[in-house]
């Protein structure tokens, strides 16, 4: 049986939640909310996350704080071992039943293998990434030695729980989806009826994220929009190229830089499909998103896509790295929704297995908190 009201039982998340960027500060802080609603659950976010030195852009956005979590300590800094030793204690003497870290990058390896060592409480990792998308040398090692320190670990996707059981032999896991937000919806935009066919690429460009191919598609879709809206990270002279060289600058608007949260609306709302070409992926925020817009999702089939998205019902799925196919899927697309598909009712048919209070039930099973 389920635990649905409040208990004594004591949660601990460390990591990013506001007035830090991203989804998996967005993520932590809609969780924490979640799990506060059944146990006392305290976030430890970071003094500092980044050194400037590896990250120079701003890291913090105050302007919305919709996802903001009261309970939330700023203690830790992920590179001074002597605050990570403090901040270990301080985390024990709040007694807690469990603590979840949130990982996604081996950059954390160091400070959180010291921080497991010395919290006195069973410890869950929440997997964004098992490895990061973009490998390094040493990162499969540095990942081992930290999620090893792991009691119970919560992956997005079978492809990552496949990933973690060649370094964590045994491991206690349990495979729950990206649970989907609906947090960005400040119903201040409303949708406007338009003839014109607009796709919406959302997020950081990076080349994963397979940008270059939704383009080459667009080529043979002479009658489909494409808004691209994310930080290009100084990789845009080469797209504005590629949209030079293929002739498709009418029909392609770019808006370069992050995109603060309350403004994420008014891009979803504006457009018939998201669209995911990646290359590689584990599980995708962004697709979360768009099913929190009711938006389908127009989906490569690689890593945990093809478990996020049900082909014909809830988007289209396509072959990676294969602008042909993700043309045909496109059309495909338009298709099914002139037919008569209402994606948008299907969506809602299978917001359950996306939902929050799901997350918080395959925690509470894992880690037998009743």
């Amino acid at each position: 049986m389920k635990v649905t009201k409040k208990t004594d039982k004591k949660i601990v998340i460390v990591g990013p939640v506001y007035p830090y960027k991203g989804g998996i500060s967005h993520y932590t802080g809609i969780l924490a909310r979640s799990l506060s609603e059944r146990y006392d659950t305290t976030v430890v976010s970071y003094s500092m996350q980044y050194p400037k030195l590896l990250f120079k852009k701003e890291q913090r956005d105050y302007t919305n704080d919709s996802f903001k979590f009261m309970d939330t300590r700023y203690w830790l800094n992920t590179a001074n071992p002597f605050n990570i030793i403090a901040t270990a204690g301080r985390i024990n003497a709040l007694k807690p039943d469990l603590v979840i870290v949130e990982w996604w990058h081996p950059y954390f390896a160091p400070c959180y293998i010291m921080l497991t060592r010395l919290i006195r409480a069973k410890v869950m990792f929440t997997c964004h990434n098992v490895f990061p998308h973009e490998r390094f040398p040493l990162d499969r090692l540095l990942t081992k030695m930290t999620l090893k320190r792991g009691d119970y670990f919560v992956l997005h996707s079978e492809k990552e729980a496949a990933e973690l059981c060649t370094i964590v032999k045994k491991a206690k896991y349990a495979v729950n989806m990206h649970p989907t937000y609906s947090a960005f919806n400040f119903h201040t935009e409303k949708a406007v009826e338009s003839d014109k066919k607009t796709l919406l690429f959302f997020g950081f460009v990076r080349p994963y994220k397979g940008l270059k191919y939704i383009l080459e598609a667009l080529k043979e879709l002479d009658d489909v929009y494409l808004k691209v809206v994310g930080d290009f990270g100084g990789s845009r002279p080469e797209y504005d190229e590629l949209i030079d060289k293929l002739g498709i600058g009418e029909r392609v608007e770019i808006h370069d830089g992050y995109t603060p949260d309350r403004e994420v609306e008014k891009y979803f709302v504006s457009c018939d499909a998201v669209v995911l070409p990646y290359t590689d992926a584990t599980q995708s925020g962004i697709a979360q998103i768009a099913f929190g817009f009711e938006k389908p999702v127009i989906a490569t089939r690689v890593g945990g896509l093809p478990e996020v998205v049900t082909d014909e019902k809830t988007g289209v799925l396509c072959r990676s790295e294969d602008a042909r196919d993700l043309s045909r899927a496109v059309r495909h697309f338009y298709e099914l929704k002139n037919s008569g598909v209402d994606f948008e009712a299907n969506i809602r048919v299978d917001a359950r297995r996306f939902s929050w209070e799901h997350m918080v039930d395959t925690i509470s099973d894992l880690a037998s908190l009743v």
